[in-house]
């Protein structure tokens, strides 16, 4: 990678179309001629303390380093079928900022964008702070680690996905994901995981109404709750919950074991409902 090219404005279409193999450092993306796709069909590049304020800039690339850069709200579709990518202490503030790339890595970025992530293979997040909705939507074989968001819609028909260390303020999170697995993480809002299968929640905080209901295979490990009412209706279930829960409704199978319950519902039911609650007595110290 010998050449640079440094301190340089591009506005035009396809700015720097097929570039191969050269670091591109201080530049800006802007303009009058207001053109897209300026790193379109790359290879092997770095983009480095760079603005962005056009569409599309990085479409079909193949092996690309993005450090320090600033991509703003006019830079719409800002990585699409991109492949082999890292992304660090940048900001991604465009619209469907990434969509069916296979093998990113993201670390300590700002994420700003309605429907993030789509459709994408083999992602790694670390420590990043993200606004979205639609957040990951159909994605597979994920890594979240350190990752803060808010937004509703978040991890829809996820699968293959290993969280840790998270904070999520999401309504309707985790429904039809599958072979989830998230740690020591904080889950708030409203549905969270409906028609999940295979999601394993460990060392969690779960805030909100009507959590996990028509799950498959759910599995809670030394969990807490807040807010949480109707829980579990109609879900096959093992689920050990420190604390209390408001209440619990139906479960179609499995157990549920929880230090207190403000309230079982069963009945009016429209599957059998065999899955059991016990109250654990917990010794202290």
């Amino acid at each position: 990678m010998n050449k640079k090219i440094e301190n340089k404005t591009f506005d035009e279409e396809r700015a720097l179309y097929n570039l191969d193999g050269a670091q591109v450092l201080n530049c800006t993306f802007a303009g009058p001629a207001d053109g897209e796709s300026a790193f379109k069909e790359c290879r092997n590049i770095t983009v480095k303390n760079c603005s962005f304020s056009l569409r599309y800039p990085f479409w079909h690339d193949i092996g690309y380093k993005i450090e320090n850069c600033t991509m703003d709200d006019l830079t719409r579709a800002a990585l699409w079928y991109s492949q082999n990518g890292e992304i660090s202490n940048s900001s991604l503030c465009g619209i469907k900022a990434l969509r069916e790339c296979e093998n990113t890595k993201l670390k300590n970025c700002r994420i700003v964008s309605p429907e993030f992530g789509w459709r994408c293979r083999d992602l790694e997040m670390t420590d990043c702070n993200a606004e979205s909705e639609y957040f990951l939507f159909e994605c597979r074989n994920i890594k979240l680690k350190k990752v803060s968001l808010k937004g509703k819609y978040s991890f829809q028909y996820v699968e293959n996905a290993e969280i840790s260390d998270c904070e999520f303020d999401t309504k309707d999170a985790f429904w039809h994901c599958r072979n989830m697995i998230v740690k020591d993480s904080v889950l708030k809002g409203e549905y969270l995981g409906w028609y999940s299968e295979n999601l394993t929640l460990i060392n969690c905080l779960i805030i909100g109404t009507q959590p996990l209901c028509y799950c498959k295979n759910l599995k809670l490990v030394n969990c807490r709750t807040e807010n949480c009412d109707l829980a579990f209706e109609y879900s096959d279930v093992d689920a050990d919950i420190r604390g209390h829960v408001i209440s619990i409704k139906n479960p179609k199978s499995g157990l549920i074991t929880v230090d207190s319950v403000g309230e079982i519902i069963k009945g009016d039911n429209v599957v059998p409902c065999n899955g059991q609650v016990v109250i654990n007595k917990r010794k202290c110290g």
